[in-house]
């Protein structure tokens, strides 16, 4: 619900000029329609939950594990995409239980798509259950990434893992909605994806939808507890083991 009527209001709202744009910070931007958009999202997560916290960027980032029940919201994922009708950007809200990501909720606002999972539910498209790709030969597969724009000082160390997974694999994407890639993800439309800059915001739901769908989501080392923010690694379990090993030893061979 929360989603869906923030996805309709982005959806529906006049798309802010360049006067209204605010910059957060180098390649960061925000407008009225985020804010708005978030506003929603709070104002009815808290009334069908009191007691609820939420968080994300302009929220509470630092309440992520001090409630009982943790909403983790991003209302405009893809904001940059938004603001130039690149058709790619999303409402985004996972649910942190005791500490434990349980639900999330992807709204694609451009093609009106609703990826929904719950811990032990499974993972859904509409009434379609989703499932990750099969593939498992990495010269077949088809990785999503996500640049690291915000923190340019880490491409010296994002660049090596790039070239690796280009040489390695069918083909990279990128198309700068980190929630939609990972739905993608659960959906088996990618194969395999790794951004290293990423905070919680911007991937809890998605972990929820690859979980649930039988993949496997850590952080570039392998640990499991992604909520911390950074990286992020995600494909089934054989793509997932090959891409953390192609990118520890890029990170190796890049540092040398």
């Amino acid at each position: 619900m929360a989603a869906g009527h923030a996805a309709g209001y982005v959806r529906g709202a006049p798309l802010p000029s360049l006067g209204e744009w605010t910059e957060k910070s180098r390649h960061d931007f925000a407008t009225q329609v985020d804010r708005s958009a978030e506003a929603m999202i709070v104002e009815t997560l808290t009334r069908l939950v009191p007691g609820s916290t939420v968080v994300g960027e302009e929220l509470s980032p630092s309440a992520l594990r001090a409630g009982e029940v943790v909403w983790v919201v991003d209302p405009l994922d893809g904001t940059t995409n938004y603001l130039h009708g690149y058709p790619q950007y999303a409402v985004s809200i996972g649910c942190v239980v005791r500490g434990a990501l349980c639900v999330g909720v992807v709204h694609d606002v451009v093609r009106d798509l609703v990826y929904r999972a719950g811990t032990g539910y499974g993972a859904w498209m509409g009434e379609r259950r989703l499932a990750i790709s099969p593939i498992t030969e990495p010269r077949h597969a088809l990785v999503g990434t996500g640049f690291p724009f915000k923190r340019l000082d880490v491409l010296e160390a994002y660049l090596p893992q790039f070239t690796a997974v280009m040489r390695a694999s069918s083909g990279v994407r990128r198309a700068g909605a980190a929630t939609i890639d990972l739905a993608d993800v659960a959906a088996g439309r990618l194969d395999a994806f790794w951004e290293l800059t990423l905070a919680p915001w911007d991937f809890a739901a998605g972990v929820v939808l690859i979980r649930e769908a039988g993949g496997i989501v850590t952080n570039l080392v392998g640990e499991d507890d992604v909520l911390s923010g950074g990286s992020i690694v995600a494909g089934n379990p054989t793509l997932h083991r090959w891409l953390i090993d192609l990118l520890g030893q890029a990170r190796h061979t890049g540092s040398d």
